[in-house]
């Protein structure tokens, strides 16, 4: 694909974040998430490829933009043909309560690279590159704990152990108390907290535990460009889900590798904060409608990770951004 693709993905998700910072610790979840939809999907409207949702807000009966298996971009004869994930606010909830760690996110890759994965639950295990190799999801956690620990030169108590605060995960976080590790514990928006294990300065080693299997395809993206490693296990909470699974062919008794959830290493991933994150600053905003945004933009194929500051002028920028 294309290498200038990763400039344009970066201006989508710069124009998502746009649109719903503004309604940080407003109460108001929807709308801020509707905020961040459209302008996104204005902004993909300039882009000229021939994209098809994957992973997006639902299906076409249950969301109104950026539905699975919705088709984008300008197309034009020589555009290229790509699967698109996205998140246009990965942490409503957080941007609703004014809260940390919300992002707008974007994942691309050839046409049939990303896993479909349904709107279900993904039992996941996320490193850095040095614990690389070293994680199974069908080991038991205290296993995956010593061997991260040893990977990474760390004593059991040195290890960062991170998930979201959620009742189902009780019986991890015993196990990690019992072994001695740091718990970190947060609140939403489990796609940034994925990529921070590979960020050695964020202080987060491993990721565990629960969360959206759609967003796990997300995270995989970046992980992939970051050198990581990411395992998950659909994990389906009623019959209706099991069917969903079903019907969109995947396996719910399958450990889905981390090749298995982003097939090519043709793949990129933007992501723009929100608010301020483990690795990403949010939305500031400045005297005379001057907003500043901090972004990474990344490339599997050649390793390239780009952090992008950039100073936007409200009252010259189109519609998508007011």
């Amino acid at each position: 694909m294309d290498r200038n693709l990763s400039l344009n993905i970066v201006r989508v998700t710069e124009a998502a974040a746009l649109g719903c910072a503004k309604y940080m610790g407003r109460g108001d979840k929807n709308i801020a998430d509707k905020g961040a939809v459209d302008n996104m999907r204005k902004m993909f409207d300039t882009i000229d490829i021939d994209g098809e949702v994957v992973i997006g807000e639902g299906e076409l009966d249950e969301a109104p933009m950026l539905y699975i298996g919705e088709k984008i971009g300008m197309a034009s004869e020589n555009a290229p043909k790509v699967d698109i994930a996205v998140d246009p606010l990965d942490g409503t909830n957080c941007v609703a309560k004014g809260l940390n760690n919300a992002i707008a996110v974007i994942a691309m890759g050839p046409k049939g690279s990303l896993l479909k994965a349904p709107d279900t639950y993904m039992n996941k295990i996320c490193v850095g590159p040095k614990a690389k190799g070293v994680i199974d999801l069908a080991k038991p956690m205290k296993e995956n704990m010593i061997n991260i620990a040893n990977a990474l030169g760390k004593d059991l108590s040195e290890l960062t152990v991170t998930m979201l605060e959620r009742e189902r995960h009780a019986e991890y976080i015993n196990i990690c108390r019992e072994l001695g590790c740091r718990i970190k514990l947060f609140q939403d928006g489990d796609v940034a907290t994925a990529i921070a294990t590979c960020f050695e300065d964020t202080g987060v080693d491993v990721m565990i535990g629960k969360g959206g299997a759609p967003e796990g395809v997300i995270a995989a993206a970046a992980i992939k460009c970051l050198g990581g490693e990411m395992q998950g296990q659909l994990s389906p909470m009623s019959e209706e889900e099991v069917q969903r699974c079903n019907e969109m062919n995947v396996d719910v008794e399958k450990i889905y590798k981390l090749e298995d959830l982003v097939g090519s290493d043709d793949v990129y991933f933007a992501a723009t904060g929100v608010s301020d994150g483990d690795f990403l600053k949010g939305v500031r905003y400045m005297s005379k409608n001057i907003c500043k945004t901090h972004s990474v933009v990344m490339r599997a194929s050649t390793g390239t990770i780009r952090f992008v500051e950039a100073v936007h002028d409200m009252e010259k920028k189109p519609d998508y951004a007011k």
